[in-house]
């Protein structure tokens, strides 16, 4: 076979006070297998492809399976009109192209060929994350909660363990809770459920008594009553945004916290006839499904990969996914719309439609699939090892941390959510419905029937090193912190004589 040149490119601390990478090992028998397919193309220099190839030498081996697969996934297909979003794609792919088919970053490489998750670079990276910050990050300081949350949610997929940072979790959370109930993103801000949905899944995931007592559960469920709206919907804020966004963070603190389902009597939506949190709540996801089939913020808006997984969080809160989805979605179209996100030959999502791939999507989009195949009952409806490669090959900062493409720089972010579409691609999740039906379970119990069922079984392009922990699909921290929280709250009574244990 001939050798395959080498392609070449045209403020303060959000937390207030109070495994060694493994050698370079040789490549597997896998490689050799991809070298000598049938469909293995032997010639890449043809007089077509002179303006994309430059010979730089003969390529490594594992260079050439990379070169070999990735043009097997291109589409053949493609439009003779330029646009300036023709133009950006083009310019981002010969950017991320020579990570994907090389390793620019000179990173070692695990028995694919691809490189290996650099754990310990991406732990230092997020420790930093949860110290000081200079004057210039004073703007996001309402985004405190946020901080924390990636941070420690990146960590535990890592397999670090985090109890260190428990005291000042509960410390900084009992700083920006607000005394109507609900948290803040920063000291003296108004109660918002964005941040209230960080602040109280970095608060189990620290996990403990003291941590769990100190979120005030009748208050929150009056913070949380006042968002609550006419519609079905849920506002971020008071006066603010009704997005699918608040629908998903309430549902996820009123089924983490065991809040009563019942609306408190001020609640505004009284008003209008609703009496539960749920009440109208399907019908209005249901409006937010697009002409395409994916989901938007809000009735008639454009479709976004974040607010597909907000929609399906939500409606898997509600109940088991083959019920509810299937009852308020068109589910064709939704995995239309979810597949065309995942861009070829890069293998990462994008959020849009005619937008680039970011790593950010690994989760968004990436996280929607084990909640549909759980809906459809259809397994391996999405290419996981497609986005194990970008992920481990194009989003990886050489200096630690996870990003959204090559050229950009690491944040907490874009960490927490490529780690958790990896996670993804490497567990297998499965549904228990008739466990949920043999134990008679109550409102909102639904998200604590899902189940791992091991590492997956079909392509692997990781290794053992490569292996980070499983992520709870609908609330996004550990199954332990999912489990033990909600095993604390399921004890408490209503709040007609204010909190109190049943013992």
């Amino acid at each position: 076979m001939a050798a395959s040149p080498r392609r070449t490119s045209r403020s303060p601390s959000p937390l207030s006070s109070s495994p060694p990478t493994t050698a370079e090992q040789p490549p597997s028998a896998r490689l050799e297998e991809i070298l000598n397919s049938e469909n293995c193309i032997e010639e890449l220099s043809s007089a077509s492809e002179d303006d994309l190839y430059e010979d730089m030498g003969t390529a490594t081996l594992e260079e050439q399976a990379n070169i070999t697969y990735l043009e097997k996934v291109r589409i053949p297909i493609h439009d003779s009109l330029t646009t300036e979003t023709s133009e950006a794609q083009n310019e981002t792919l010969e950017i991320i192209l020579p990570y994907l088919e090389g390793n620019p970053n000179d990173l070692p490489l695990n028995i694919f060929g691809i490189p290996e998750l650099q754990r310990k670079k991406h732990i230092a990276f997020l420790q930093q994350a949860l110290g000081d910050y200079p004057g210039a990050f004073a703007l996001l300081d309402a985004s405190r909660p946020w901080l924390v949350y990636w941070s420690l949610q990146g960590l535990s997929a890592m397999g670090y363990d985090i109890s260190e940072y428990q005291d000042r979790v509960i410390h900084t959370f009992s700083l920006v809770q607000h005394p109507s109930g609900g948290y803040g993103g920063g000291f003296g801000q108004l109660p918002h459920l964005a941040a209230t949905y960080a602040a109280v899944l970095s608060i189990i995931m620290a996990g403990g008594t003291a941590a769990y007592e100190s979120i005030d559960r009748e208050k929150m469920w009056h913070f949380l009553g006042e968002m609550k709206q006419p519609s079905g919907g849920f506002t971020m804020a008071a006066q603010g945004e009704e997005d699918i966004r608040g629908a998903y963070c309430a549902l996820t603190v009123l089924s983490l916290l065991h809040i009563p389902l019942e609306l408190p009597p001020s609640a505004p939506a009284r008003a209008h006839g609703l009496t539960t949190f749920t009440d109208n709540l399907g019908p209005w996801i249901s409006a937010c499904q697009s002409f395409d089939g994916g989901m938007s913020a809000a009735p008639g808006n454009e479709a976004h990969g974040a607010y597909a997984f907000c929609a399906l969080g939500c409606l898997s809160i509600m109940g088991p996914p083959k019920q509810t989805l299937n009852a308020h979605l068109d589910m064709s179209a939704l995995i239309h719309w979810l597949s065309a996100r995942q861009c070829s030959p890069e293998g990462g999502y994008n959020g849009r439609t005619n937008k680039l791939v970011d790593g950010c999507y690994s989760h968004w989009v990436g996280g929607c699939w084990p909640i549909v195949e759980a809906a459809a009952s259809t397994p391996n409806l999405w290419n996981r090892a497609a986005l194990t490669r970008y992920i481990l090959s194009a989003a990886q900062f050489k200096k630690g941390g996870l990003i959204d493409k090559p050229g950009k720089r690491a944040d907490a972010y874009h960490t927490c959510y490529n780690l958790a579409g990896l996670s993804a691609t490497q567990h297998t999740y499965t549904y228990e419905e008739t466990m949920l039906e043999e134990l008679g379970g109550s409102e909102l119990d639904a998200p604590y029937y899902w189940k791992v069922h091991g590492l997956h079984g079909g392509e692997r392009v990781w290794g053992d090193g490569d292996v980070v922990d499983e992520v709870h699909p609908i609330f996004v921290v550990p199954f332990r912190a999912v489990h033990d929280c909600r095993r604390y709250f399921e004890d408490m009574k209503s709040f007609d004589r204010g909190i109190a244990r049943t013992d």
